[in-house]
């Protein structure tokens, strides 16, 4: 296997080497996003669960949280109170972030979908526009062959 060898560093490079990864962690953290003031929350409600994202202008998530993640297992992740609870989650770190407007994009049939809104409503938050963007089939699915005789 053969000597280990052990590198000895000065004093400046072990200094220098502390101030690249604090500039690092700065430039990639969460530090660098409290900036933002404006940004895009997506709700996804479905029948299983309930999601909300922060996302900035560009579309860069900036925190996002479930029902599951709350603890909500099973069916009571899908009720209007989880969804409700999410939202509150979510506008608290969006306040620790600095955010103080929003556009909300809302997707899905759950039946979070309006009480997550009412909840974002009844914080602090001005909310410029609600859209929703649930997808709408065009034509349908295709249709099944005919039965042979």
């Amino acid at each position: 296997m053969g000597k280990k060898r052990i590198i000895k560093k000065t004093e400046e490079e072990i200094l220098q080497e502390k101030d690249e990864l604090e500039t690092a962690k700065k430039k990639k953290g969460k530090a660098g996003k409290k900036g933002v003031t404006y940004g895009r929350i997506h709700i996804s409600t479905s029948y299983n669960n309930t999601l909300m994202t922060l996302a900035d202008t560009r579309g860069e998530v900036l925190t996002w949280v479930s029902a599951g993640s709350l603890g909500f297992k099973g069916t009571k992740k899908a009720t209007p109170y989880a969804a409700s609870e999410v939202a509150n989650v979510l506008s608290e770190k969006a306040e620790k972030m600095g955010v103080r407007e929003v556009d909300v994009f809302v997707k899905g049939v759950g039946t979070g979908r309006s009480s997550a809104l009412r909840a974002l409503a009844g914080k602090d938050m001005i909310i410029n526009r609600i859209k929703d963007i649930t997808p709408i089939p065009h034509n349908g699915c295709r249709p099944k062959k005919p039965r042979r005789p």
